[in-house]
């Protein structure tokens, strides 16, 4: 059980705050069950409610600072999700979204900036599918790196971005 205060990952929402825990003022929810109310972090506009014991929905303490320091200096020991199949390739990608954990992240942006280095350098862009699980990836990842870090997500993407350049010293 999280507790008002802590960050968590909750579904396809990334970060969110825990606002409140108790039963909802909400005509047609039943008032025996026990909700949190969470804030996303980087979507102000909208508030959360979701039972405290959901089992159907993704939900995850962030990790610790320390934790997401190992992961940056982890980048270029972090094996790269290569499939060479379109197709399959995407289906790896939404797999390793879906269970919204860091390294698989980090793996996707590093095997995604591999793949872009290869194709400037055939002088070819990365294609709409890689473009789009790339952003997801990042969004995902920097934010919540920013929260547990205490830093812009602009900074955290210049760190993993200088992180991903030293792989082509290796």
């Amino acid at each position: 059980m999280y507790e008002i205060g802590d960050y968590i990952i909750y579904s396809n929402h990334g970060v969110c705050r825990v606002e409140d825990i108790g039963s909802l003022d909400i005509s047609g929810i039943d008032k025996s069950v026990e909700c949190y109310t969470l804030q996303p972090v980087f979507s102000k506009s909208s508030t959360l409610y979701t039972p405290v014991d959901n089992d159907k929905v993704s939900m995850r303490k962030v990790i610790s600072n320390e934790e997401a320091k190992e992961l940056i200096e982890q980048i270029p020991d972090i094996p790269v999700l290569w499939v060479e199949n379109d197709k399959q390739r995407e289906e790896a990608y939404k797999q390793a979204l879906k269970d919204r954990d860091c390294l698989d992240w980090a793996r996707i942006i590093k095997t995604l900036y591999i793949r872009k280095q290869e194709r400037i350098a055939q002088g070819k862009k990365l294609t709409f599918t890689d473009e789009k699980y790339l952003g997801i990836a990042e969004d995902c990842l920097y934010g919540e790196l920013s929260i547990v870090m205490d830093m812009d997500k602009d900074e955290i993407e210049l760190i993993i971005n200088e992180r991903l350049a030293q792989l082509n010293m290796v």
